[in-house]
């Protein structure tokens, strides 16, 4: 199968360009999902697809040689290739978050900048280390710090994960600031592929999302100081990271389920047709999953206009953490009931492996999104975070 794909006319590629291309880059994932799911492998084909697109880098300034794509932009990217491979869908949706750390907090600095052209220039792929130790899924708490010396920095980092680590051309990882700094005091690292070695400590064998091959590394690098990002991390987490990992990875998340759904629908009217146009049983469960898919698809609409509209620091208020953090929740939890729909819908069609109505892949991919950073992790520290705020006295308050 030869795939076409489109060029960008102009230096800043309008959202319809950026759809085809994703369109053009999920055919290719689309092909390959199983394999890369059954084996347990990277998604090459799928990934060097989206360097051919050129949208690695779409989502970096114009003046540093990408396109200035929005977060809304990049989030109709992970939802097309959500629908067609779910680890294709994570992985962009991983690097470009961190892609958009270092555009809203590394302008200025002059080694992030040409971190980022370089990026942009060479479709290079960007892997997260963000996890590491018994910390688990709390990345506002790090062992490992940068130590300093003279002109230089070093890092030794045992990543509990660092998804796809292996096949990354780059790694983008938090630390603490200095080995006298508290865990919480945090800076984010930049290190391409000659900076860094990478010792495998665990593997990666999952129910679901096994292309993310997210296994387990102790990372050492070494490079400049300009390398740290000159922000907190505490700033860079509150206002990039969270809300964009959150948008990005619900959209991914929804593909997902809106790939399932598409396979409910058609099963529904095949079933349909078969019975002389009286609905299956299962239909009851179709409307469920379309219901619950078009709710999270909503949720990620709201969220994408609160995060473009807001100024970064109004990010940091109570009520827009709390919205944007619970968008994972949220999301994660209907995109995984709208497919459990799905296959309920579909009955044993669903449940095999095999057929054109099988929802096991999606279902097992999904069954990653409550635990991907734990959803109970996330609610308990929302809990504290908002035990003294007061309680809305109007339905607008």
């Amino acid at each position: 199968m030869t795939i076409q794909y489109p060029n960008p006319t102009s230096p800043l590629a309008g959202a319809d360009d950026i759809r085809a291309r994703a369109a053009a880059a999920a055919a290719v994932a689309r092909l390959h999902a199983e394999a890369v799911d059954r084996d347990g492998r990277f998604p090459a084909e799928a990934i060097e697809a989206l360097k051919t697109g050129r949208l690695l880098g779409v989502g970096i300034p114009i003046a540093l040689g990408g396109e200035g794509a929005s977060v809304e932009a990049l989030a109709e990217v992970a939802y097309v290739l959500g629908k067609a491979c779910s680890s294709t869908a994570m992985i962009f949706a991983m690097h470009q978050t961190k892609v958009a750390c270092l555009v809203r907090h590394g302008q200025g600095a002059a080694w992030i900048e040409g971190a980022m052209r370089r990026i942009a220039g060479e479709q290079l792929l960007m892997a997260s280390s963000t996890t590491e130790g018994q910390g688990g899924g709390n990345v506002r708490s790090s062992a490992a710090a940068v130590e300093v010396d003279g002109d230089s920095v070093a890092l030794d980092r045992a990543a509990t994960v660092i998804s796809y680590g292996a096949q990354a051309d780059g790694i983008v990882t938090v630390a603490r600031r200095a080995s006298e700094a508290a865990a919480s005091d945090q800076v984010l690292c930049v290190f391409f592929r000659e900076d860094y070695t990478l010792e495998t400590v665990s593997g990666w064998e999952t129910l679901g999302m096994r292309g993310t091959c997210s296994a387990g590394f102790r990372l050492r690098a070494k490079g400049s100081p300009e390398q740290v990002l000159p922000a907190r991390y505490g700033e860079i987490h509150g206002r990039t990271m969270t809300p964009v990992s959150h948008i990005l990875w619900s959209s991914a998340w929804a593909g997902i389920a809106a790939a399932a759904v598409e396979r409910a629908q058609a099963f529904t009217r095949v079933a349909a047709r078969g019975a002389g146009g009286q609905m299956p049983p299962g239909a009851v469960h179709y409307a469920r999953a379309v219901s619950s898919l078009r709710q999270a698809r909503a949720l990620i609409a709201q969220a994408i206009d609160r995060y473009e509209a807001a100024a970064p620091e109004s990010l940091d208020a109570l009520d827009a953490q709390t919205a944007l953090t619970m968008l994972k929740v949220e999301v994660s939890e209907l995109a995984l009931a709208a497919t459990n729909g799905a296959l309920r819908a579909n009955g044993l069609a669903g449940y095999r492996q095999d057929g054109d109505f099988s929802i096991g892949r999606q279902l097992r991919d999904l069954l990653s999104a409550p635990v991907m950073i734990h959803n109970d992790r996330i609610l308990a520290n929302l809990a504290t975070a908002t035990l003294m705020a007061p309680v809305a006295a109007s339905l607008r308050a």
